[in-house]
């Protein structure tokens, strides 16, 4: 009788107790969906073991994320408890091609091995891919701040020093891979993180991760910008202080995940903590003095013919919206390998090139940022990192709100952060449409598969690195268009 066991997310059951035969249901979950397929052979073990091996090719089902078991045994009779237990990992222990005779079990142990080591391929070629969009997303943001540096006396009307952007960009991008070498080991040595992929069917297949491994290079971005201005603007202060309150509530979150067993922070607290951030700074921008349009405080610049408008009291109201809907828009697509980071890099560019004639120091800040971003991308791809947690979309989203708040430039980081705002409405979409339907026809339907829209994507059968690649080359056209409409507006 052949024994049923899950096998990571998948498992083998009898459905035939025929003495000279075998027929034998193999199951899959994949994409929130059971996948079934029927095989029917001898039940000599040399003799099932290749057709099981051509079964699996043909449907595709292939998971290298971790040593798999194995366990067949004969059918022959309701006593008959031998099993074979194999564990396929390496080509140490398997028969050579040079041996012509093979028994049933060596036979079963070298099919196992192919049908574990066939999607390495794949998995290589995914990382390949992941790597490929980091280095050209480095290549295009370094290109951009080289040329934002060639013109910046056009933009500010005053010199500025050379290669002023690039410098704190190509520091953190330098830096944050050498740090990951030193931190992420030392993190899950003192077990400081949790895991992110139970609870998670889209990404069941992943490894386990920790999703605190945002903390390492939020500092070294900090650093360097604070270092490239000799740690005396106000602004950068204001916008770090943020970063870093905002990742320490991050830390608390995934601690109390680790601690407690809760997964997230529960809603009406995260929106608490979100307001409170941006009243905070909304306070801590009206008492100190601090670079503005204009030097006109609470003010908001639009594209001519509208111009400079002076929100008083609803400053406060917008710079809460802006720290609600960035944070939440971040948090979104962070479960997306590189995405979250490699878009949050863009937009922190867009930021720096609209507020350079506002305040050049901040923009230091902003390139900083996104130079710690591509560069923890560059190390993660490499590391099977692939979320930065609550720390990182905590942090990278009060980062950017800080930006627009501190110079009034709400309008160009809504345009630089379409992705966000895209990702945030197809949520609210599949909601209120489900609501809806359910209210008038008493069956709720859904327009998407499942939300936010990357993991609809992802379920209709595109490989998340065309994804990620795609969000990278909208947010570029974003930015570009963002930094014209900021630009225009002072």
């Amino acid at each position: 009788m052949f024994s049923q066991r899950f096998l990571q997310r998948g498992f083998l059951s009898p459905i035939s107790r025929d003495p000279t035969r075998v027929i034998i249901r193999i199951s899959r979950f994949a994409n929130h969906a059971q996948k079934d397929a029927v095989l029917e052979c001898p039940t000599e073990a040399s003799v099932c073991a290749p057709w099981m091996m051509i079964l699996w090719l043909i449907e595709g089902w292939s998971d290298t994320s971790r040593p798999v078991e194995y366990i067949a045994s004969s059918s022959e009779g309701e006593d008959s408890d031998g099993e074979i237990i194999f564990h396929p990992v390496s080509d140490i222990d398997l028969p050579t091609t040079k041996e012509r005779l093979l028994s049933a079990d060596d036979s079963l142990t070298v099919t196992a091995h192919r049908l574990v080591t066939l999607g390495r391929a794949s998995d290589k070629k995914s990382t390949s891919s992941g790597v490929m969009n980091s280095a050209g997303l480095a290549l295009i943001s370094t290109i951009i701040l080289l040329v934002v540096d060639h013109f910046a006396w056009r933009i500010v009307r005053m010199p500025l020093a050379p290669f002023y952007l690039i410098r704190p960009f190509l520091a953190s991008l330098a830096l944050v891979p050498c740090f990951g070498y030193i931190c992420l080991p030392l993190f899950r040595v003192l077990n400081f993180g949790s895991a992110i992929s139970k609870g998670a069917p889209l990404y069941s297949s992943k490894k386990a991760k920790f999703s605190m491994d945002g903390i390492f290079f939020l500092p070294i971005g900090i650093l360097v910008a604070e270092a490239a201005v000799k740690f005396s603007s106000t602004e950068v202060f204001g916008a770090a202080a943020t970063t870093i309150l905002l990742a320490s509530l991050g830390v608390l979150a995934n601690y109390f995940g680790i601690i407690e067993k809760i997964k997230h922070l529960p809603a009406w607290i995260r929106c608490f903590i979100e307001v409170s951030a941006g009243a905070w700074f909304s306070y801590w921008m009206y008492t100190t003095d601090i670079s503005t349009p204009y030097n006109m405080k609470m003010v908001v610049p639009l594209p001519p013919p509208v111009g400079l408008v002076c929100a008083r009291k609803f400053y406060l109201i917008l710079t809460s919206i802006c720290f609600v809907s960035t944070i939440n828009g971040v948090g979104l697509i962070n479960g997306l390998s590189g995405m979250a980071p490699g878009t949050a890099a863009l937009a922190f560019i867009g930021m720096s090139i609209v507020i350079v004639p506002i305040c050049p120091d901040l923009s230091i800040f902003g390139a900083s940022m996104a130079g710690a971003c591509i560069g923890y991308l560059l190390y993660s791809h490499q590391n099977t990192v692939d979320s930065m947690g609550q720390t990182g979309s905590l942090a990278l989203g009060g980062a950017l709100a800080a930006m627009a708040s501190c110079t009034g430039m709400f309008f160009p980081l809504l345009i630089c952060s379409g992705v966000f705002i895209v990702e945030t409405l197809s949520v609210i979409t599949q909601a209120c449409w489900f609501k809806a339907t359910r209210f008038f026809h008493g069956k709720g339907h859904k327009l998407l598969r499942t939300a936010p829209l990357h993991e609809h994507l992802v379920l209709s059968g595109i490989q998340q690195q065309k994804i990620v690649a795609a969000s990278y080359f909208f947010s570029s056209l974003l930015i570009i268009c963002a930094s014209y409409v900021g630009l225009s507006s002072l």
